[in-house]
């Protein structure tokens, strides 16, 4: 009986954690979309987009950026947003793996995340 119990509450957890994750991701796009869209039509308003000849290619250039009201770097805020969006993902699946004790799929989703940071490292220092 309690073996029904302990499946049955995991099964619940798990269809949770599946619930949190499409929020996540669904929420991830929109708040990107959104960003993106005021970035455009802040371009469009303003017909330039806040930088002569280089643009921002690092966080400390966009946030600066953004917090200028520069459009380009507004856009750029969105697009950085909807690529950490799958990022996040991962981190949660690596987390629900491990509430699972599913220590092959923990270990494989690490390892996911570990190269997602690895390439943004190599990104961000080229």
């Amino acid at each position: 009986m309690e073996a029904q119990k302990k499946e049955q509450t995991s099964e619940e957890e798990l269809v949770i954690i599946e619930e949190t994750i499409g929020k996540i991701l669904r929420f991830g796009v929109l708040v990107s979309a959104l960003i993106i869209f005021v970035g455009i039509i802040t371009y469009l308003i303003t017909n330039n987009s806040g930088y002569k000849e280089t643009f921002p290619t690092n966080f400390k250039d966009i946030f600066i950026g953004v917090a200028t009201f520069k459009p380009f770097a507004i856009i750029m805020l969105g697009l950085f947003c909807l690529i950490l969006t799958p990022v996040l993902r991962v981190g949660i699946s690596c987390y629900a793996f491990y509430k699972e004790k599913d220590w092959l799929y923990v270990g494989i989703t690490a390892i996911v995340l570990i190269i997602l940071f690895i390439s943004f490292l190599i990104g961000y220092t080229s």
